[in-house]
């Protein structure tokens, strides 16, 4: 199994993708900027790296998916960054907070050649044969 998917945002819902894709063993790299929840996930998964600044997984070539699980206001910019990096693009729900938005993140992954999906963790799971 291939490591390379990042979670960004290991709150409420993250934590659920962390767990996830751990199992599965395809978690690169967890990414929260609370310093407490890092250090918490970090003991339950040892093998995980672990950043605070979600731009280094951006820059990482590891890393072919990522997971934006973080507050809603921040979908569309984090989306729209991962794509622009080169990275497939899983946002939970809600994708965006606006339509112009979500029309936006659409057009850029057409043009990007990404994958971009929301919501529906089985997609993730056939896409990097997890």
């Amino acid at each position: 199994m291939e490591r390379n998917i990042a979670v960004v945002g290991c709150g409420y819902w993250g934590k659920n993708l962390v767990r996830n894709f751990a199992q599965l063993g395809a978690l690169h790299t967890i990414c929260d900027s609370d310093v407490h929840k890092i250090g918490e996930l970090k003991s339950l998964y040892p093998g995980v790296n672990a950043e605070t600044d979600y731009r280094r997984l951006l820059e990482n070539e590891e890393i072919k998916g990522l997971l934006v699980a973080t507050l809603a206001a921040l979908h569309y910019f984090m989306a729209r960054e991962a794509l622009i990096a080169g990275k497939d693009v899983f946002v939970e729900k809600p994708f965006t907070t606006s339509s112009k938005d979500a029309h936006d993140l659409i057009e850029v992954s057409d043009k990007r050649q990404r994958v971009l999906m929301v919501g529906h963790f089985s997609f993730i799971i056939q896409r990097y044969k997890c």
